[in-house]
């Protein structure tokens, strides 16, 4: 069992390594540290605005959702091999061809995530937080077994949020109809009740509970929700075997019909059958979006009952802005521009398609957005759309200038990462500031459309210069 551990680690290492090249993949990690580590020395700070209670809150949450990505295997793991590497395969498919049992490697499969992403993210994160803690006053934070308790629930915290998305998707694998129609329901339910939760309920979170109190039985419960999700996945995993070739009505002309002389009708309607046929469809919408947003929803509205001068609808329409640009990510994640280079089109024609691509989906957000506005906050309607329409249409320049068609690549390089995270954290703080002033403030966003605007003509240039890509 050992020795198929060993082997996937070494897999996984290798496999991101060949999409990011060793030295910006190996920066990840470093740029977790010190960002963490800069970020942390604003700890005394934060500790005037929020309580350690609040501060942990934060923390173990945003684990949660990162464990709860990483999770995502079962919707995106085989189509994404299958379109970069052709007919290479992960070792989680040998099962197929070795006498190894499926149960057998998908164990390994879990526990290598755990262990891999364990020291990709939380570890760095955990080690940045304590060398920050002994140069800043930081209270209980400071002491050495809190920071351990610290790493353990944390770690606790990411690993219920892997093996619960795990479980969910060997439901998927299992009823793909029945599991998205509950959790679209799910989603839509908990965006509109949560403004009548009380918000200790959030606090009840095992891994959290057990750091704030110390208690045996949080930590056992912590341990139950990560052990039982994973062993029934065990229990019911399913692989799928290649099926008979699948064939499809031709929507394509239909789709170009109700576009009419839009320029770019071929490609919007191409777009929209690659995120339909592809594994996860509206898999992909649901679990990349609506469910974070589902629960940021909640979390900035328990939030606004303990700080009565944040502003949640005005905060909610900066996240749902920076949020949305990850919807340019499913649009470029498997084409490649290789697939077009026969045809009279350059790199900037493909960007420009699919930003237009991007706006079509960006009708999802802003209904959300008009729905809550109108339910939350009828005044606020207006600003926040403009809030939304400016952080989106900048968050989704800074993609393309810095990343082109390969932003699902090109962002785990270190270097390219710090640069995007230094282009729009101080954008996010001073609009956070800004929102205790009133929702009008936030006006001065609209300044951020005409930098966009040049932003996608310098990359339009930039990447017209590259006559050849990698992926």
């Amino acid at each position: 069992m050992f020795d198929i551990f060993k082997s996937m680690i070494k897999e996984e290492w290798r496999m991101h390594s060949n999409l990011f090249g060793n030295g910006g993949f190996a920066l990840f990690p470093v740029f977790i540290f010190l960002f963490t580590f800069f970020v942390s020395l604003a700890l005394p700070v934060f500790r005037e605005i929020f309580t350690d209670a609040q501060i942990a809150f934060g923390m173990h949450y945003f684990f949660l959702l990162v464990g709860s990505m990483v999770g995502a295997f079962g919707l995106i793991g085989r189509e994404f091999m299958n379109r970069r590497f052709g007919q290479a395969s992960l070792i989680a498919y040998s099962s197929r061809t070795l006498p190894v049992s499926q149960r057998l490697i998908f164990a390994n499969f879990l526990l290598k995530d755990i262990v891999y992403y364990f020291i990709l993210y939380v570890l760095p994160f955990v080690a940045g937080f304590a060398l920050a803690s002994e140069l800043v006053p930081a209270g209980n934070f400071h002491l050495p077994a809190t920071l351990l308790i610290l790493l353990l629930t944390l770690s606790l915290s990411f690993m219920i949020g892997l093996s619960l998305v795990f479980f969910l998707s060997t439901v998927y694998a299992h009823s793909e109809k029945l599991l998205i129609s509950g959790l679209l329901a799910i989603s839509v339910i908990l965006l509109f009740i949560s403004g009548n939760l009380d918000s200790e309920i959030l606090y009840s979170l095992p891994s959290l509970s057990f750091f704030l109190t110390y208690s045996e039985n949080q930590l056992l419960l912590s341990l139950v929700l990560v052990t039982i999700p994973s062993i029934l996945s065990l229990i019911f995993l399913k692989v799928d075997f290649p099926q008979a070739k699948k064939s499809f009505p031709n929507y394509f002309s239909r789709i170009c019909r109700y576009l009419g002389s839009y320029r770019y009708a071929a490609f919007v309607a191409k777009d929209s059958l690659d995120l339909k046929r592809s594994e996860g469809g509206l898999g992909k919408v649901i679990f990349s979006f609506l469910l974070p947003m589902a629960l940021v929803w909640m979390l900035l509205s328990a939030l606004g009952e303990v700080i009565p001068a944040l502003n949640t609808l005005t905060l909610f329409s900066l996240i749902l802005g920076v949020l949305s640009s990850s919807m340019y990510n499913w649009l470029t994640e498997y084409d490649i521009f290789a697939s077009y280079a026969f045809l009279p089109l350059k790199i900037s024609d493909m960007i420009k398609s699919k930003l237009n691509s991007f706006l079509f989906l960006n009708l999802v957000p802003f209904i959300l957005l008009i729905l809550l506005a109108l339910k939350k906050e009828p005044a606020a309607l207006l600003p926040s759309l403009l809030l939304f329409f400016s952080i989106s249409f900048y968050m989704v320049s800074i993609l393309v200038y810095l990343t082109g068609l390969s932003p699902s690549i090109n962002l785990y390089n270190g270097k390219t990462f710090a640069i995007y995270a230094l282009s729009i954290i101080p954008l996010l703080l001073i609009n956070i500031i800004l929102s205790m002033f009133g929702p009008y403030y936030v006006l001065a966003d609209l300044l951020l459309i005409p930098l966009a605007l040049y932003l996608l003509g310098q990359s339009f240039r930039k990447w017209d210069r590259i006559e050849s890509t990698l992926f």
